[in-house]
C-alpha cells in the first residue's frame, strides 16, 4: 500500500499502535464481533470450542473468558459458559442433555421460570418432565426411569425456602448414570459448595450477588468435567447465546467485594428474621437458618453462610388482601422480583396456585433483605403492619 493514504482509509486504518506495559485493576473491556487472525492458517488451526485462542465475539473475548475463569474458580469448578440470563442457563443444560424421548426430574419447588421451561419440554419436545417433592433425598432413586438423564436441583427453594439433601440425591443420581445439575444462586457458590457435594453441573444467576447493582441480567453454566463442558459449549453456540462486555465489566467489578457484601446480607436477614420471628403476626419465618424451615439440619450440615432472601407465613386470620395492603404500604421494602441488591424487596406469592401440596394456610411474602439499616428495614415493617394488621 502506498505510503499516502486517503483521510478515509486513515480513519479506518492508523499506523498508531499503542505503547506495551500499561497495568490497572479493571480488567480492560474487549467489545468485538469480528476478531482478527494474523494469517490464514491461524484462522483454520482455531477451534472456537477451544479456550486458548479467539475465533468470533460471541465465543468470546479476553474480558468474557476473565469473567468465566472467576466464577469457576468461586464455584471450585474448572470450566465456565456465559449465558444471557439465569433461565437462559438453565436452558442451555437442558438442551445440552435432552433430547426426545428423555425424562427430566425437576423439584416441586423449583425457580417458576425453570418449571415453565419443563413443561415446554414435555408439551413441545417429546421430553417426559417430573417434579418430585425437595426433601425426597435418597428416596428419588425410586423416581429414576431408565430414560431419565437428567435432575435438577435447587438450593433453597428461592420462594419456599426448602433446602434439600444434595449429596444423598446426587449419590442416587450418579449409582443410576444421571447427571445432577443445581442452581445454586441463593449462595452465590461461597455459602454452598456445590461440586463438593456431588454436583456435576451449577447455574448460577449472575443478576443477583455478583452484578450487586440489580442493573444485570447474565447467568453461567459451571463444571469440572471437560466432556460436559464440550457438550454445554456446543449448546451455547447452536443457541447463538451472547452476553454484553458492557454487563461482564460490570460483573467482574463487583465480584470483589461480593464475600462481603454476602455477608452483610446474611447478617441483615438473620436481625429482620429474628424480628419476625417475635411477631404474633407471623406463624412461619422460612429461613434456613431457623429450625422450623424444611431442611434446616441439612442447611446446617452443608452450607457456610446464607444470604438475603427469605419468606415468612402470615397468620392464617390475615387475608391476601391485607398483606397485599401491607406491602404496599412498605417504604423502605420496594415491590420486585429477583435479589441480591442493596436495596430490600418485597413480593407476595400464591403458593395455592404454584404448589400442588402446599401445607400452610397463611399468606407467603418473600422478603430480600438489601443492605440498609437493618433496624431501619424492621421499622418499616413495624409501621405497615400497625397501620394495615393492627390498626
Amino acid at each position: 500500500m502506498a505510503d499516502k493514504k486517503s483521510l478515509q482509509t486513515a480513519l479506518i486504518h492508523s499506523d498508531y499502535l499503542a505503547p506495551e506495559g500499561f497495568a490497572a485493576f479493571p480488567v480492560a473491556q474487549h467489545r468485538a464481533s469480528t476478531v482478527l487472525f494474523p494469517t490464514v492458517a491461524a484462522m483454520r488451526s482455531r477451534n472456537w470450542q477451544h479456550k486458548n485462542a479467539y475465533t468470533y465475539g460471541l465465543h468470546g473475548t479476553p474480558t468474557t473468558f476473565t469473567l468465566e475463569a472467576r466464577l469457576a474458580e468461586i464455584e471450585g469448578g474448572s470450566h465456565c459458559l456465559l449465558a444471557p440470563s439465569g433461565l437462559a442457563a438453565i436452558t442451555m443444560v437442558d438442551f445440552a442433555f435432552l433430547k426426545s424421548g428423555d425424562d427430566v426430574l425437576i423439584p416441586d419447588n423449583v425457580y417458576n421460570p425453570n418449571r415453565e421451561l419443563g413443561n415446554w419440554l414435555a408439551r413441545d419436545f417429546g421430553i417426559t418432565a417430573r417434579f418430585y417433592d425437595p426433601l425426597i433425598g435418597a428416596g428419588i432413586a425410586a423416581l429414576i426411569q431408565p430414560n431419565t438423564r437428567l435432575i435438577w436441583t435447587e438450593t433453597p427453594g428461592s420462594v419456599s425456602m426448602e433446602v434439600p439433601d444434595i449429596p444423598a440425591i446426587c449419590k442416587a443420581a450418579h449409582e443410576k448414570g444421571v447427571l445432577v445439575a443445581l442452581d445454586n444462586t441463593w449462595s452465590a457458590g461461597i455459602a454452598f459448595r456445590a461440586f463438593e457435594h456431588g454436583v456435576d453441573i451449577v447455574v448460577q444467576a449472575l443478576t443477583k450477588y455478583q452484578s450487586g447493582g440489580s442493573d444485570v441480567l447474565m447467568g453461567a453454566v459451571v463444571t469440572c468435567d471437560e466432556e460436559l463442558n464440550q457438550r454445554l459449549g456446543t449448546a451455547h453456540m447452536r443457541l447463538g447465546f451472547g452476553v454484553g462486555i458492557d454487563d461482564v465489566y460490570l460483573v467482574l467489578r463487583s465480584l470483589p467485594s461480593m464475600q462481603l457484601r454476602l455477608k452483610a446480607h446474611d447478617a441483615g436477614a438473620r436481625t429482620v428474621a429474628a424480628w419476625l420471628k417475635s411477631r404474633p403476626e407471623i406463624a412461619t419465618v422460612l429461613h434456613p437458618a431457623y429450625p422450623d424451615c424444611p431442611g434446616h439440619a441439612i442447611w446446617k450440615r452443608d452450607f457456610q453462610g446464607a444470604g438475603g432472601l427469605f419468606s415468612v407465613i402470615f397468620d392464617a386470620r390475615y387475608t391476601e388482601s391485607q398483606t397485599d395492603r401491607l406491602v404496599d404500604a412498605l417504604q423502605l421494602f420496594k415491590i420486585g422480583y429477583s435479589w441480591g441488591g442493596a436495596n430490600s424487596l418485597c413480593v407476595p406469592y400464591q403458593m395455592q396456585t404454584m404448589r400442588a401440596h402446599w401445607p400452610h394456610q397463611g399468606q407467603l411474602l418473600r422478603l430480600n433483605i438489601g443492605l440498609e439499616d437493618p433496624q431501619d428495614l424492621i421499622a418499616d415493617l413495624e409501621q405497615a403492619m400497625r397501620k394495615v394488621l393492627n390498626g
